[in-house]
């Protein structure tokens, strides 16, 4: 067979089901092999998009998802949608054309060091110089992708190595290595810290999501009556209507979510991830106890330095702390801050003005969605809104990116999530900014006839970075304004539906409408983002409850 069938059947033994890419001069036998074996090549419109696909199908399913470009440029545009599966932990595997072997020594066409470009943005990154490797290097990268913590690999495959006779196999594996358990010594310091503690808060990151212990994460919070605080990536890990939900941290000013942290003697930190919401905003003299659970061993920080690690496979360290910890009394300062946080995340919910707030747009996308029904976030002010306001009940069904945090994210990684969950309702929740970076990817939803919705906060301009000014210099001092397409024709232009809401009343009943369709949907919703500044300086004023 060819060296480019071997690397289909590799794919094939790996479990791939999707490749999404765009095909070039160099990968015409790789794309080739690929399209005669069982997979699926996605073609995209932009090597972005196919970078944010495949970053969205390892989130959601923890399997490495998998894109494909040609040398030069189209490998380059794969980078940023690299950069974020690898901070945000979602495994990934990247394939690259190069040009043959015989012309790297040289100038050449398009050519560029992808490997060494690669290499500070993956885990791992190799070329394929011999064919006769390409089983150990297709297993290692997905191996390595797939491991804790997840991320990014990166596969080179020059065009003259591609069309090379072979007679080799895929390398066989049956079941991913299983996580260590912790030692026992580490569980019981640990339990025994957490029983000596007066005021324990958990803070729960993606890890928990990553090792399936949402379930167990929730069962050792309510035997331990101790509250948990998720971050951005960690939304769903305990039921925003649980009694000792404190909902999302993560806000870099002073939030009620803060409250709990400011009084707590004990941070019990699950699959916490620095990348997200660093320790110096909850732990500023860097004197609070921590225990630390997670896969790996903590990172060295001041202001995170760990009392006990609990290291292994996390679902397994909370059972046995399960069983080595008491029970306490319910705490009232808990119940205290936890009506605050409740009041807040309703305040604004039934308001009717127009251009609309983003608390009654997060309360009216809450009601038409069901609880296990997936909204994806792209980055902007309306991501801060939807991590703070937004209740989620189960994991991974609030995706954000947070450790890259990277605009043009939702609508490449909505096209993926419905493809995983066709039975789901989707809704990608855009900023006009980030929407319009790989809008081009409305072509292959419609192509794909996957119906889901994309919901625009249009407010004319970067937002995010419009509050940040307002916030330090007292005034927004330009560089953030632009103009946007009418993107209802926009929408229509592509063969998908497009809906304008022109007052408060209409978005629940044309979410509704839009979520019956048959073709993907964008429904352009004028927001109010003068809140952001009523938001800080509420949280300038804040006094914690006692």
């Amino acid at each position: 067979m060819r060296s480019s069938d071997l690397f289909a059947k590799c794919l094939e033994t790996e479990g791939v089901k999707y490749i999404f890419g765009i095909p070039g001069e160099e990968t015409l036998e790789l794309v080739d092999s690929i399209i005669s074996s069982g997979i699926k090549f996605i073609t995209t419109r932009h090597e972005q998009g196919a970078a944010f696909m495949a970053d969205a199908y390892g989130r959601l399913t923890g399997r490495a998802g998998v894109c494909l470009s040609t040398l030069g440029p189209g490998a380059t545009n794969l980078l940023t949608g690299i950069a974020d599966a690898n901070l945000d932990r979602a495994p990934l595997v990247a394939i690259t054309a190069q040009t043959s072997l015989s012309k790297l020594h040289k100038e050449s066409h398009q050519f560029v060091d992808i490997v060494q470009c690669f290499k500070p943005l993956t885990k791992w990154n190799t070329r394929v110089e011999d064919s006769s490797t390409i089983p150990e290097i297709v297993r290692k990268a997905f191996k390595i992708a797939e491991s804790e913590k997840p991320g990014a690999c990166h596969i080179e495959m020059p065009e003259n190595i591609a069309s090379e006779n072979i007679e080799y196999s895929p390398i066989a594996w049956s079941i991913k290595p299983a996580m260590p358990a912790p030692e026992e010594q580490s569980v019981d310091i640990a339990a025994d810290i957490i029983n000596r503690a007066k005021n324990p808060v958990i803070i729960a990151g993606n890890g928990v999501i990553r090792g399936r212990a949402s379930e167990e994460l929730f069962r050792f919070a309510n035997k331990t009556n101790i509250p948990v605080a998720n971050t951005f990536m960690g939304k769903g890990v305990v039921p925003s209507d649980s009694p000792l939900s404190l909902n999302t941290i993560g806000l870099q000013l002073k939030d009620y979510v803060s409250c709990g942290f400011d009084r707590a003697d004990l941070i019990i930190a699950v699959g916490y991830d620095f990348a997200e919401y660093a320790p110096a905003f909850w732990n500023q003299a860097g004197d609070k106890k921590i225990v630390h659970i997670d896969f790996t061993n903590a990172e060295v920080d001041f202001h995170y330095q760990a009392s006990c690690e609990v290291i292994g496979d996390i679902k397994t360290s909370i059972k046995l702390l399960s069983e080595k910890v008491k029970g306490r009394k319910d705490n009232k300062y808990t119940s205290t801050l936890r009506d605050y946080i409740s009041r807040e995340m309703e305040s604004g919910s039934n308001d009717n003005s127009f251009p609309m707030r983003p608390q009654r747009i997060l309360s009216d996308i809450r009601k038409v969605l069901d609880k296990e029904d997936i909204l994806i976030s792209d980055v902007g002010a309306h991501k801060i809104w939807i991590a703070r306001m937004f209740p989620t009940y189960c994991p991974n069904t609030v995706i954000i990116s947070n450790g890259f945090a990277s605009m043009g994210f939702a609508l490449p990684a909505a096209i993926t999530a419905k493809m995983v969950y066709p039975d789901r309702k989707v809704l990608a929740v855009c900023g006009d900014g980030g929407f319009l970076m790989n809008c081009q990817e409305m072509e292959t939803a419609v192509r794909l006839k996957l119906p889901f919705v994309s919901l625009i906060f249009n407010d004319n301009g970067y937002g995010l970075i419009r509050w940040k000014q307002v916030k330090r210099f007292g005034k927004s001092n330009g560089g953030v304004d632009f103009g946007n397409p009418d993107f209802v024709k926009f929408a229509e232009s592509f063969g998908a539906k497009g809906m304008r809401i022109e007052s408060a009343s209409e978005l629940e009943p044309a979410l509704k409408e839009a979520f019956k369709s048959n073709v993907p949907v964008v429904i352009d919703v004028p927001v109010d983002y003068s809140e952001n500044m009523k938001l800080t300086e509420r949280m300038g004023r804040l006094i914690c409850p006692i």
